[in-house]
């Protein structure tokens, strides 16, 4: 009877143990349509399967800013972003006024590119011809919204009044513009985004990218140098004729400033160590470098669990 009630006792003792130490952390993506999602999802299963202790679950979410408002509940988020819609939560401004979100980067990811997309019939080959059209400028609570109005603004048009505005993800938008409710519609994402190459793809469409890379300075001169001049090379999807000369921001990984160093280590930690394993998943992984990770890259600052990963690596962040 002692020996069992002693192993009973033991056994008790490391479930306890186990419990303390285990761990649920939450990835906020964005829609199933864009890269955040698959790319979240094998983050999750990266950290579930090689971080000791925890459980990584991926969420759908509408996008930056509905991932940056959960990181502010301060539950236990990792959350994908842009730069532009963590610059504003950090700073308590535009959708976050009067609630500024604490926020620290785990990491520079990829750069996420402007899509500007019609079809050829609907009788937008520039920006100026926006005006009257109907237009999806991204789901409610996502950086596409925040970057689509500023491009709208940089390129002299009124977002309430020159155009008939929807408001949908990017499979949605792809779906409506198909069906010949929405003549155009913004997408933030990197490439290729399965949507947008499933609309190239699709039979009788052929797709149209509008250039706009020349509102950049615009855009820049008055919210700070976030955005660059790029371009969506030609054979990237499906009947394009030419590259898109674009607008691009930077994906960034934040998590709370609450996040105990041991965690941001070993998940900044975990990612690296197993990037072959998310490219995978998704090519624009491969974009993930320790090289890009640069202070002035991001407008928030590292979190010091990631600082000593790269410190380890050799990467100076200033």
């Amino acid at each position: 009877m002692q020996v069992s009630k002693t192993l009973c006792l033991f056994v008790a003792a490391v479930a306890l143990s186990l419990g303390a130490r285990a761990q649920n952390i939450s990835i906020a993506t964005g829609g199933t349509g864009g890269v955040y999602y698959p790319l979240g999802g094998g983050i999750a299963a990266l950290l579930s399967k090689h971080v000791p202790g925890m459980q990584a679950t991926a969420e759908v979410t509408g996008g930056s800013v509905d991932n940056l408002k959960l990181v502010g509940s301060g539950k236990p988020y990792v959350a994908f972003t842009m730069t532009d819609a963590s610059q504003d939560a950090y700073r308590g401004e535009d959708k976050f006024k009067g609630n500024k979100v604490p926020l620290k980067t785990l990491m520079i990811l990829y750069p996420n590119r402007m899509h500007v997309v019609s079809i050829e019939g609907r009788g937008v080959a520039k920006m100026a011809d926006l005006k009257g059209k109907r237009v999806s400028t991204g789901s409610p609570g996502s950086a596409t919204e925040i970057m689509a109005f500023r491009l709208i603004e940089a390129a002299g048009l009124d977002k309430e009044h020159d155009l008939k505005r929807e408001r949908l993800g990017v499979a949605e938008s792809v779906n409506a513009i198909k069906d010949g409710k929405i003549d155009a519609f913004f997408w933030v994402g990197g490439l290729p985004t399965a949507s947008v190459t499933d609309l190239a793809n699709t039979p009788g469409n052929k797709i149209k990218l509008i250039d706009h890379a020349d509102a950049v300075a615009a855009m820049n001169k008055k919210y700070g140098n976030l955005y660059i001049e790029d371009v969506i090379p030609k054979d990237v999807y499906r009947g394009m004729d030419s590259d898109n000369k674009q607008a691009t921001v930077m994906n960034i990984l934040v998590v709370h400033e609450s996040m105990d160093d041991k965690t941001a280590y070993n998940i900044v930690k975990t990612i690296f160590e197993r990037r072959d394993d998310l490219i995978a998943v998704h090519k624009e992984a491969a974009n993930i470098r320790l090289e890009n990770q640069k202070s002035r890259a991001t407008p928030i600052p590292f979190h010091p669990g990631a600082a000593r990963y790269f410190a380890e690596k050799g990467v100076k962040l200033d």
